[in-house]
């Protein structure tokens, strides 16, 4: 590939290409390879101490055996086993005062006594002779020289990275410094006429420098130094000047942003006028439009400015780079199986890497997917395992076995209480008051709407699902789709009711179009943008039951084709004027300072899976549904009763 391509996207250009992961990798190390960049990191020699997290340089050899000499293994009396032959319950054998002495643990073995006798299998008379009342073979108790570690064994292998244990026994060894890898010096360029430091209010159209944060965090996790350096603003001459200058002073240097082919994308561009350029774009969801390069002898990782791009390059191409200039394998996560919660679609031509929440439910693992948006930085903390469908597959159906990453512990996940179904901000609420009452226990929940939730408890892949479907026909709420959902199975299938919350219109501060209920959605030259929940959802299907009630046509809703998965998302969309008004639940209205137009109240349940009701995982969640102070929490939020909270209701 050339340095310096004529335009972007030519057949002859690396830029925007779509790049497999593991040929972008190697093409990277055949480009670093010819510049001279370093294999390895030098080795520096550091006290025992101070070794934690780095990786050797050198085999770690014993210079002194440990234990240095026979050791008592047991507080109590050194004999001679040979002393003991005979001694029985019966037959006690009694040894004179000069027979035994006296060690504590880990005492030099006096001179020829070759066993211990614990301190309370021994008895004494007034002459000072010790009654043992059963043999002992020779060595019993008796640590021998070089039990744990001998002189001039091999202790550690070079590459290896030290842990603590690690440097107890090399200390017992007598090693009192080693020689490891320096760390790995990682510096983080932002750039962007957008991007403002952390700690100061951004403006409209400008965005804080979390990436540089992130990453750097994710350097020292991976055993590396990081350094953020300022931001540079979208002049490629800047930029091409502190790349020279960062790269001179580093072991790599990470770009964020500029690395699309945007008109102020200059990453792949100032790379390759500075140094060489070996991938600009791989075949990686998300994270496309990746920069690998060289400048000098130091590597150049160009990463995408959106969050979730961002960290999973850094994870794909990042961490293989440092793990080679260490000498030490790239740590690695757990893998397990787990079945789909729901289906998941995936791009063709790209490895698509999806992070998921994770519960064990029925003695199953299940994952279900977190929103897949490049930019939703929530999705990297709420992830609890990593879900790679690879490029020449379209996805995978509900209830699917997939392989996944594991974030968290299988002992964290199996305390996760695994909600599926409608939004409600209530769950949330409890989600965050469960942890605070007991740091192992965990509720996490998907939105995909009530029917949606009622559909995955049914097929196991959830312990509860929350529930406000309105059956239009017999005016009930929930009880009718468990019956149609489950069938000959609803009688195992417990309901519970949550809260009863208030369902209007949230409209903008001021309600500027004067909107007094559903009937207005439809006035003539009223230009209302609505903004819709999914298919499935509660709040969906209400809004249909009165337009069917006022027999105003869907069709005559503006907006109502646009979705959003929650009433936070809705209520955003209204206060950010990209929409006039959306069906919601009051605390989302109030939670961005809207407008609210009472359309009714209704009851919110969780529908619990057939036998779990009196399970130990859900246990936590009933106490704090009957806690005085979760009740008045919730009712805080405004727009909720908590009169019912907890009432089985079947």
């Amino acid at each position: 590939m050339p340095d310096r391509p004529d335009r972007p996207g030519s057949p002859d250009s690396p830029f925007i290409r779509d790049v497999p992961a593991g040929q972008a990798l190697d093409a990277w190390r055949a480009v670093r390879e010819a510049a001279g960049c370093p294999e390895r990191l030098p080795a520096i020699t550091v006290p025992v101490a101070e070794a934690a997290g780095m990786v050797t340089a050198a085999p770690v050899w014993a210079v002194r055996s440990s234990p240095p000499w026979d050791a008592a293994g047991m507080d109590g009396i050194a004999i001679r086993a040979v002393d003991t032959l005979g001694a029985s319950e019966t037959t006690p054998v009694w040894l004179a005062p000069d027979a035994y002495e006296v060690v504590d643990t880990g005492d030099p073995m006096p001179d020829g006594r070759d066993a211990v006798v614990m301190r309370e299998h021994v008895h004494y008379d007034e002459a000072g002779r010790a009654e043992l009342r059963a043999a002992v073979p020779p060595y019993q108790h008796v640590r021998s020289i070089g039990e744990d570690v001998s002189a001039g064994e091999l202790l550690l292998p070079e590459g290896h990275r030290l842990r603590a244990a690690d440097l107890a026994a090399a200390a017992a060894a007598g090693q009192t410094q080693l020689s490891v890898r320096k760390k790995a010096l990682v510096l983080i360029l932002p750039t962007g006429d957008e991007v403002r430091p952390i700690g100061t209010e951004p403006g409209p159209g400008e965005i804080l420098d979390t990436n540089s944060l992130m990453l750097a965090e994710q350097a020292r996790e991976a055993g590396c130094e990081a350094r953020c350096l300022p931001v540079e603003p979208d002049d490629p001459a800047r930029i091409a000047d502190a790349v020279a200058r960062a790269a001179g002073e580093c072991d790599l240097l990470i770009v964020i942003a500029g690395s699309s082919a945007g008109r102020d994308d200059y990453t792949a561009r100032v790379v390759s006028a500075v140094g060489t350029l070996a991938v600009h774009g791989v075949a990686v969801r998300p994270g496309h439009p990746v920069v690998l390069g060289v400048v000098g002898r130091t590597p150049v990782l160009g990463a995408p400015g959106y969050p979730v791009s961002a960290a999973l390059t850094f994870d794909i191409f990042a961490v293989p780079v440092l793990a080679e200039l260490s000498g030490a394998p790239p740590r690695r996560r757990p893998r397990a199986s787990a079945k789909l919660a729901r289906k998941l679609a995936s791009p063709l031509g790209m490895d698509d890497w999806v992070r998921v929440r994770l519960g064990s439910v029925g003695g199953s693992l299940v994952a279900t997917p977190l929103p897949r948006g490049a930019g939703v930085l929530t999705s990297l903390v709420r992830a609890d395992g990593l879900l790679v469908v690879p490029a020449g597959v379209e996805g995978h159906h509900a209830g699917s076995s997939v392989q996944v990453e594991l974030l968290r512990s299988l002992e964290e996940i199996a305390a996760t209480i695994v909600a599926i179904g409608s939004h409600d901000l209530v769950l949330d609420l409890a989600a965050s008051s469960l942890r605070a009452d007991d740091p192992l226990v965990t509720l996490v929940s998907s939105n995909v709407g009530s029917l949606g939730g009622l559909v995955a408890l049914r097929d196991g892949l959830c312990h509860i699902a929350g529930s406000h479907l309105l059956d239009t026909a017999s005016g009930e709420y929930t009880l009718p789709y468990v019956d149609r959902v489950f069938g000959a199975a609803a009688s195992d299938v417990a309901v519970v009711r949550l809260v009863h919350r208030e369902q209007g219109l949230m409209v903008a501060a001021g309600n500027p179009l004067g909107l007094s209920g559903i009937a207005d959605l439809a006035r003539p030259g009223a230009g209302v943008r609505y903004v819709n929940r999914q298919r499935g959802a509660g709040t969906r299907v209400l809004l249909d039951h009165e337009l069917g009630r006022l027999g105003i046509p869907s069709s005559s809703i503006p907006g109502y084709a646009r979705e959003e998965p929650t009433h936070l998302a809705v209520a955003a969309a209204i206060a950010s004027g990209r929409g006039d008004a959306g069906l919601g639940i009051y605390a989302a209205a109030r939670a961005f300072g809207l407008d609210f137009v009472s359309v009714t109240w209704e009851p919110y349940d969780l529908v619990v899976a057939p036998g779990a009701l009196h399970s130990p995982l859900l246990a936590p969640l009933w106490a704090l549904l009957s806690a005085d102070r979760f009740q008045a929490a919730v009712t805080e939020l405004g727009g909720y009763s908590a009169k019912e909270m907890g009432r089985r209701i079947r």
